[in-house]
């Protein structure tokens, strides 16, 4: 058989948690991927953000995941680090290798995807933020920690789920230099959530604090890449996703 040369197209499913602005995948960082990466977006749909609506989701997402793997996609991202954090570390890590093996078709959670660049960015002190109630901030506590991760802090920024694009970049990045100094140590920042709309103080508040953020946008942007054997730095966006590193 003729050696058919590397890919030049890629297909990357994902699955959104929500789909509050009525338009799903990254509007900002999606039209800056190579245009070989071609991405089929669908929704869980979740409307409450809460404890009881994530632990019911995973057979909605597995359904998703089948309706992707059924396109023969080169990954499928499932998106929502709380129903999978849920689940454990070992549990979130038993439950995507089935799926994986079910589907042929391989797949990263939000969850795996932050714990891979941590530790690609050779961090272990963390600072984390959310904008979810302490029950679940304290679940993504005991994730990170059964990771291998010291977490100073896990807080909530407090904010009703549909409203978290609303809220002022200026204003999370405050609250984020504010909740960073009551946690000294730190050698990292970490934004928990896909709905953030605080891409433009990233670099910023690496700047100011002076230790890499890893903020779930970019992060999935640069293991996407990564994940195809693609590397197309993006600046602007933070560290991981300017320098690309390869995971460790």
């Amino acid at each position: 058989m003729a050696n058919e040369g590397p890919k030049t197209a890629y297909l990357v499913g994902s699955v959104w948690p929500t789909n509050r602005t009525g338009v799903l995948g990254d509007k900002e960082l999606d039209p800056k991927l190579p245009p070989s990466i071609r991405l089929v977006h669908l929704s869980m749909g979740f409307t409450q953000g809460n404890l009881a609506e994530f632990q019911a989701s995973i057979p909605g997402y597995e359904a998703k995941v089948a309706e992707l793997a059924a396109m023969k996609p080169d990954l499928i991202r499932v998106i929502g680090a709380p129903p999978f954090m849920l689940l454990g570390y070992e549990g979130e890590r038993d439950t995507i290798r089935s799926w994986e093996e079910r589907y042929g078709i391989p797949m990263v959670t939000s969850g795996q995807n932050h714990v891979r660049a941590f530790r690609t960015l050779g961090v272990r002190r963390i600072v984390g933020a959310s904008y979810f109630p302490e029950d679940l901030n304290a679940l993504f506590r005991t994730y990170l920690t059964d990771a291998g991760f010291e977490m100073l802090g896990m807080d909530g920024i407090d904010v009703p789920f549909a409203d978290v694009p609303k809220v002022p970049s200026s204003e999370i990045r405050r609250q984020l230099t504010d909740m960073f100094a009551r946690h000294p140590g730190g050698e990292c920042l970490y934004m928990l959530g896909s709905a953030w709309k605080t891409l433009d103080i990233i670099e910023p508040l690496e700047a100011d604090l002076g230790v890499p953020v890893v903020h779930a946008l970019p992060a999935r942007c640069w293991e996407t890449q990564m994940r195809l054997g693609v590397q197309h730095p993006i600046p602007g966006y933070g560290r991981l996703l300017a320098e690309m590193p390869e995971p460790a």
